[in-house]
């Protein structure tokens, strides 16, 4: 059976508009079971939580329910989950904790390929308490990320190892297994950033040998919160400043202020979404667990995006006045690319004109497009696709780059 994109698209309000949503990348349109969860939230009335009134039990559901969601999205324990407004926030935080016990001489690694997100927070900590920073390099021919120049960077003074499960902007990823095993050996801590990879793949963070692993709601058609998983017991050895009134149970004692509690009902719905993308899957609701469905979906949509961006690629590369970045084995479904005498801010508002939505820019990505050497330049165009876009747009996609061609 084939992956039901129709299905899918019909239960998604935005996709109504005539515009080809082809920037998942940087966010993604949400279903209407995600709207009618939030909404349902607000209609049947909410408190905040350890009230002793039926709305303040309603909102302690819904935390509940989303880290249990989290938890079997990515193969976590919901005990671990840490929520708040977004994964930069998330990270900062995170990074002012951990490096409380970091010292002159202490070293940490980050990598070129990452969001910025996942740089700069370390990069400022590091320098805070003066230790060593030490980068990761990939390669701007391909985009590869090698991870046996981990063993060069890793040492007995590296106290944490930052990389992402992939790129946003040339969809590299990266051997994550790999580094992190290499960074445990030495006895480092690793801080993946799996914001982009988490749309597009089956996640098992225990596979990946993530201590923490960040992820946002709203690329995988949630709301705009973010999330990080670890260990329990991990989270419970770190003590990062808190009121004095606030709870100091882990995770809670992550989390500064009160929650967006109805924003976190529809992260649950969002993880049903990708429960039951697959064939068959939504049917089968009642014969699996939720986190089988997960892998199961995620499988397909993986299988079905890959697929659809081998056409994307195709086409794109067949044109002499199209440059492509990245060139990695592994990948998720995002092309990043330049048209010859055009600027990508002209390009982008060009496909904008035929109702194609991508973006441009940087994206964050500050240090890989400065390796690449186009950051100075407005960097590239940037077209993500997810599980909910069709050949139809792809199509749109590629005949507007067309029109950009020499006459």
């Amino acid at each position: 059976m084939s992956f039901d994109t129709k299905r899918i698209r019909a239960g998604i309000p935005a996709l109504r508009d005539g515009y080809a949503y082809l920037d998942g990348a940087a966010g993604t349109q949400v279903p209407e079971s995600v709207i009618e969860a939030i909404a349902g939230a607000y209609r049947a009335g909410l408190g905040n939580v350890g009230g002793a009134f039926p709305a303040s039990d309603r909102a302690g559901a819904i935390v509940a329910g989303a880290r249990a969601a989290l938890a079997d999205l990515v193969g976590g324990d919901p005990a671990g989950v840490v929520l708040g407004p977004n994964m930069t926030t998330l990270t900062y935080r995170l990074a002012y904790t951990l490096s409380r016990s970091w010292r002159p001489g202490d070293e940490v690694v980050v990598s070129r390929l990452d969001h910025d997100a996942n740089v700069r927070p370390w990069v400022q900590v590091a320098q805070r308490a003066g230790a060593t920073l030490r980068w990761a390099e990939f390669d701007p021919a391909t985009g590869e990320l090698p991870a046996e120049q981990y063993w060069q960077l890793v040492s007995d003074r590296t106290r944490l190892v930052a990389v992402t499960a992939a790129s946003n902007v040339l969809g590299t990823r990266p051997d994550v297994p790999a580094i992190t095993a290499i960074a445990r050996q030495a006895g480092a801590l690793s801080y993946v950033d799996g914001v982009h990879a988490t749309p597009h793949v089956p996640v098992d963070v225990a596979a990946l040998g993530a201590d923490f692993y960040a992820t946002s709601a709203y690329k995988w058609c949630g709301p705009h919160l973010g999330a990080v998983v670890a260990d329990p017991a991990l989270l419970e050895t770190l003590r990062p400043d808190k009121l004095a009134s606030s709870p100091d149970d882990v995770p809670e004692r992550f989390e500064a202020g009160t929650a967006q509690l109805a924003d976190l009902a529809g992260v649950t719905a969002a993880v049903d979404h990708l429960a039951a993308l697959a064939p068959g899957e939504a049917a089968a609701g009642g014969a699996a667990s939720r986190r089988e469905r997960l892998l199961a979906s995620m499988a397909a949509a993986q299988r079905y995006e890959m697929e659809l961006f081998g056409v994307l690629l195709d086409r794109l590369a067949a044109m002499p006045h199209v440059t492509l970045y990245g060139k990695a084995k592994s990948r998720t479904p995002t092309a990043y690319f330049t048209v010859a005498g055009h600027t990508p801010a002209r390009v982008a508002a060009h496909l904008a004109q035929r109702r194609v939505n991508v973006w441009n820019g940087h994206n964050y990505a500050w240090e890989a497009t400065q390796l690449l050497g186009i950051r100075d330049a407005g960097s590239a165009v940037r077209a993500g696709l997810v599980h909910y876009n069709d050949a139809d747009e792809v199509r749109r996609l590629v005949d507007a780059v067309a029109e950009l061609g020499p006459a």
